[in-house]
């Protein structure tokens, strides 16, 4: 039976290069499972740092596998549960000889022997036990080191294979070793490479969030943000990017796919996958995920307003900060470009807004088509390009100089609304 493991440690959160690992691992199990083969997912809290080990930490790890949907088979089991086996398991090596006592530790006595293994992702790898020292498995007050718990563990939870990120090779030697004087099966290891910043330096804070937490609070979709984080590092094949349903990424998932460089975080990119993701989901799903924001406005009207600025938004948060607006819930702030297109021609602004006021004061008919017409109507009597009465109606109505076309705007925003905003901008 295929046995797998994600061992994160309550120090704290779940970071974006742990959650890939973590996804990884659960995408290798349900692909076996989809092919018939009995597999399961652990989740270990490797807790033995109790000064920096929080529970808070550890409900923040849970609840982002949660909510990226990385349901996990047994568990959550706690390292620092088992260390009467771990303070067993270094007698047994002293007792039979391949450890000794050095001042109050106990130390492993490495063997010269060669130390391969064919890595899942990096093909084979070898060191030389000469070139290993003799390390510590325990220390004096009784507490395991982490290379010599991490295998105690794994043994007893019967892991067959032990998928992490590329900075713990250094490490595998080391467990090796201890696999084999256990007189244990060693597990397949693979080694995924790190990711990177758009610096090409290893991931972290000074590039923007990093915490899966993050993203989930910045309006990312959890099913966007697993379909990116797969992405990082692994190649299903083709030209592929969107897997809209998580069971074709299932499917697709093998080590094999599994890249040897480190991969680089593209933030724009991450949106623009989360914007793919939204609209596949439809305007009547998301308004219910931003049911919040719409507090109070009727369901209709709510996916209305989703279906209208869904083409341009990139997250929830982008969805309801734009229905709000058009809801007439939020004011009218201006943007940066959209306050300097008005400061380039103020008195133009003005007068091209009280002649739109004029002409739809009386407008028999309040939708996209008469309303375009209309428009454009005005731009040749003023002579002037379309744009110039368009734009700033939609300044006006939002503050910005993108959105959908104007006419839809007028229309979702409502006459009332429409008329009232741009009335108070032609008198501003």
């Amino acid at each position: 039976m295929i046995r797998v493991r994600f061992a994160p440690s309550p120090t704290g959160s779940l970071h974006v290069g742990g959650a890939r690992t973590a996804l990884f691992n659960w995408l290798f199990v349900q692909h076996a499972r989809a092919a018939g083969e009995a597999a399961a997912f652990i989740l270990r809290i490797e807790d033995t740092d109790r000064e920096r080990s929080t529970d808070a930490f550890t409900k923040v790890i849970l609840d982002g596998m949660t909510w990226l949907g990385l349901t996990w088979d047994e568990g959550p089991l706690f390292q620092g549960a088992n260390g009467d086996r771990h303070r067993a398991d270094a007698r047994r090596l002293l007792d039979a000889g391949k450890a000794y006592e050095d001042g109050g530790a106990i130390r492993f006595r490495v063997p010269a022997e060669e130390v391969a293994w064919d890595d899942a992702v990096h093909g084979p790898i070898s060191f030389h036990g000469k070139d290993v020292e003799d390390f510590v498995i325990l220390r004096a007050d009784g507490t395991p080191v982490y290379n010599f718990a991490v295998v105690s563990d794994d043994i007893a939870m019967r892991i067959t294979h032990v998928f992490r990120g590329d900075d713990h090779i250094s490490n595998t030697p080391k467990q090796i070793l201890l696999y084999r004087a256990f007189g244990a099966p060693v597990p397949v290891f693979g080694h995924v490479p790190m990711i990177l910043g758009a610096d090409g330096k290893k991931l972290s804070k000074r590039h923007g969030a990093t915490a899966v937490a993050d993203y989930q609070h910045e309006g990312i979709l959890p099913q966007a943000m697993a379909n990116f984080l797969a992405l990082l590092g692994w190649n299903p094949g083709g030209d592929r990017e969107l897997f809209f349903d998580v069971r074709d990424m299932i499917a697709a998932f093998t080590f094999e796919g599994v890249l040897k460089k480190a991969s680089v975080f593209d933030p724009k990119k991450l949106e623009w996958m989360n914007a793919e993701h939204l609209r596949s989901l439809g305007a009547e799903r998301v308004a219910g995920l931003i049911g919040d924001a719409l507090a109070g406005v009727e369901p209709a009207r709510a996916v209305e307003l989703v279906a209208a600025v869904l083409p341009r938004a990139r997250t929830t948060l982008d969805v309801a900060h734009r229905t709000r607006l058009r809801a007439g819930l939020d004011p009218v702030v201006l943007e940066e470009k959209a306050a300097a297109f008005i400061a380039a021609d103020p008195a133009g602004y003005r007068a091209a807004l009280r002649d739109v006021v004029e002409l739809l004061a009386g407008a028999p008919d309040w939708t996209p088509a008469p309303l375009e017409a209309a428009l454009r109507a005005l731009a040749e009597r003023r002579g002037v390009k379309v744009g110039a009465v368009m734009q700033p109606v939609r300044v006006a109505l939002i503050g910005a100089l993108v959105s959908e076309p104007v006419n839809e705007l007028l229309a979702v925003v409502g006459r009332e609304l429409a008329l009232e905003r741009l009335r108070a901008a032609a008198e501003g």
